[in-house]
């Protein structure tokens, strides 16, 4: 049986597709459109899930889309009248668009896949992010928790998974929301909501919370954890580019950060905000488990939404939290919900069997030694091969060693945001300067921005403390912060935050041999089973998908080798063809390359 499931319409469009109960392919439509949050029809990523099935649109059982768009409408319509004349510009551009396009998801799926009504599907947004979480995960039986900014009425939700079944017996709605409220103060802080929380959380280290206590004077929390917002100090449910009301800056003594300020220095003031929401994010999520736990009485709880990307949130959540066991879809947010779409339908609503756990992010497009070197000799691009991997990996490893900055491109790339080693930029960790390096050079973004570690899965507890870590999923999927081992930040300077953490993610050797041996290799070397890792991209870029987006990053930046599977281009290449840029023009069903 075969079930696609799709998200798009909001942020970061996406397409999966579920065969007999296993995910076989899931992606990003960004990685080929090359738009950053792509949000329109990810007509690209559905073209990449079939191929990778091996099948045609026809041989689809069914179509799911990730949340009810009646739903949504009736939603913002309602928010829309209730907060009238205020909400007015809002309304009106609302309106164009979800008459014009967002209302008649359902006949533009048909037109656009050629495929019956009766296949079509649609699922509540935040049963998608139960899903996801819930039936790729390990679990028989779990509690699950969604949290995000807002789905069709929901902003939370709390439920049990048991078997095929997923039951949501408690939700919490907008404008009422935990991930809304932290988006607040994304923008107070001067960052971009949807594409800057990720900032304030790595900002948080430098600042001290002393803005708790004034925090908690614009909501109310009760003991399960549900929220309760002062809205007349908000605007995000009557405005169109607004999220927060004049009130707000008034009640803290500071207006919002101007964000053509640019964001590259740290402001103190704006450090303690970020520090203060992430203590207060952190005590509303240990609020809702804890209720979570003991309604259910469940020893593992499988975490989803927007808010579950909150690294920092979610170790604390494992060692301090109720649970013995947390697990967290790759891919939490919007993006994911096409896959938790698809595993609804196949075992929720058609009852089919479960299938195994998700151990490996690795599910997008893959290139072959022939397809990179055609791409390599068409442009005249200077490049070595080591046919021995292990001579290869010898050889990569020492370059790390000597300081090399290298782009790494291998194997399927991640699904998700996070660079899990297959489309990753390494380094080595034990050299103070290489996070200078990278931020200033190689990334072109702020200076305070944390690095993450990639270590073997066997090493990881004597870095980290993070005890049995084979045993936490999340730290497969770089979804944990853990602090660093005292004795081991001496060893480990470029990927340490400013609080002594590293957002590591563990590396198995069945699940990725060539990225473990890397690791293994540079440790044989060092003694230090880590390197350090970011995304294979630029600055306001999509993580790189093929070998024309790989070798263009590499061209633009300071890296010093590219590795694409066995082959090696020196940084000498850049000089050769400085002023050649390759994008991707995709045609139908064949893809292009040009250079302009």
């Amino acid at each position: 049986m075969n079930i696609l499931g799709l998200s798009f319409f909001y942020h970061d469009s996406s397409a999966a597709l579920v065969q007999d109960g296993r995910l076989v392919a899931a992606a990003e439509e960004e990685r080929f459109s090359r738009k950053k949050h792509d949000s329109g029809f990810p007509t690209l990523a559905i073209e990449f899930a079939l191929k990778r099935g091996r099948i045609s649109i026809h041989d689809v059982d069914y179509v799911v889309f990730y949340e009810k768009p009646f739903v949504k409408f009736e939603r913002m319509l309602m928010t829309a009248l209730a907060t009238f004349p205020r909400s007015s510009a809002v309304f009106r551009e609302s309106m164009q668009r979800w008459i014009s396009d967002k209302l008649w998801i359902k006949s533009m799926m048909q037109r656009e896949l050629d495929v019956p009504g009766a296949k079509l599907l649609f699922a509540d947004h935040h049963m998608s992010h139960a899903a996801a979480s819930f039936y790729t995960s390990p679990y028989k039986d779990s509690a699950i928790l969604t949290v995000d900014g807002a789905g069709e009425w929901s902003t939370a939700t709390m439920g049990v998974g048991r078997d095929r079944k997923i039951e949501i017996f408690k939700e919490l709605r907008f404008p009422h929301s935990l991930g809304l409220l932290y988006s607040a103060f994304t923008a107070y802080c001067g960052f971009e909501i949807n594409e800057g929380e990720y900032k304030l959380m790595g900002m948080h280290p430098y600042g001290k919370p002393r803005f708790v206590d004034e925090i908690y004077k614009l909501i109310h929390v009760a003991e399960d954890g549900s929220l309760w917002h002062d809205m007349q100090y908000f605007a995000y449910h009557y405005s169109r580019d607004q999220t927060l009301a004049k009130r707000f800056g008034e009640h803290f003594g500071k207006p919002a950060r101007d964000p053509k300020l640019g964001d590259k220095t740290l402001d103190p003031y704006y450090c303690d905000m970020a520090a203060s929401i992430q203590v207060v994010t952190e005590q509303v999520l240990m609020k809702m488990i804890k209720h979570l736990h003991a309604e259910t009485g469940m020893k593992n709880l499988c975490l989803s939404g927007g808010v579950a990307l909150n690294s920092v949130a979610n170790y604390k959540l494992l060692r301090e939290g109720p649970f013995e066991d947390v697990f967290v879809h790759p891919a939490p947010g919007d993006d994911g919900g096409c896959v938790g779409a698809a595993y609804w339908a196949y075992n929720h609503v058609l009852g089919q069997p479960r299938g195994e756990a998700l151990t490996s992010p690795y599910l997008g497009s893959e290139y072959s030694d022939a397809e990179v070197e055609a791409f390599l000799r068409k442009y005249d691009i200077p490049f070595e091969k080591i046919e021995d991997d292990e001579k290869f990996y010898d050889f990569v490893a020492h370059q790390l060693v000597d300081g090399a900055v290298c782009g790494w491109m291998r194997g399927r790339f991640e699904w998700g945001p996070r660079a899990l080693g297959a489309r990753s930029i390494i380094a080595d960790p034990r050299k103070p300067e290489m996070k200078e390096k990278l931020n200033a050079t190689i990334k072109f973004r702020e200076a305070f921005r944390p690095f993450a570690p990639s270590v073997t899965v066997e090493a990881a507890s004597e870095f980290f403390d993070i005890p049995d870590a084979a045993r936490h999923y999340p730290a497969r999927f770089m979804l944990y912060v853990a602090p660093v081992r005292p004795e081991k930040r001496a060893d480990l300077p470029a990927i340490t935050h400013e609080d002594g953490s590293g957002r590591l993610q563990t590396v198995f050797k069945d699940v990725s041999p060539g990225y473990h041996r890397i690791i293994e290799r540079f440790g044989e070397l060092t003694g230090v089973p880590v390197i350090m890792n970011t995304s294979f991209n630029l600055k306001g870029e999509p993580i790189v998908e093929d070998p024309s987006h790989a070798f263009n990053t590499f061209s633009l930046s300071g890296m010093d080798y590219l590795f694409m599977n066995n082959y090696i281009v020196r940084k000498e290449a850049k000089k050769k063809i400085a002023d050649t840029r390759f994008t991707l023009r995709h045609e139908g069903d064949s893809v292009t390359e040009m250079v302009s």
